[in-house]
């Protein structure tokens, strides 16, 4: 059974707890390392990234959508499922290629 750990974070310095609850949640997903920032740097950390976030409308199919940088040419960015989906595609196409080539 684990026990409560102080853990220094890596942003502020500031001590903050590593909880025992928390240790068994991150065994249980498979982290092996250690939480390296406290919870108001990781908070923060989120706030900027949903700052960041950028409207576009999909090249693709005209729907708009919200990407988390700012692109060069909004006008030329794909919403996130036609991005999933053109990911989707040349990832299924790879292998044939590879095939192919070695015929």
């Amino acid at each position: 059974m684990s026990i409560d750990r102080t853990l220094i974070c890596k942003n502020c310095g500031k001590e903050f707890a590593f909880t025992a609850r928390e240790q068994e949640f991150f065994a249980s997903k498979g982290f092996s390392n250690d939480p390296t920032k406290c919870k108001e740097c990781r908070n923060a950390i989120k706030q900027r990234k949903i700052e960041q976030q950028t409207e576009i409308i999909c090249k693709a199919c005209g729907k708009k959508d919200t990407v988390g940088f700012k692109p060069n040419n909004p006008n030329d960015i794909l919403c996130d499922e036609c991005y999933q989906q053109k990911r989707q595609n040349m990832i299924t196409s790879q292998p044939a290629a590879k095939e192919e080539a070695t015929e």
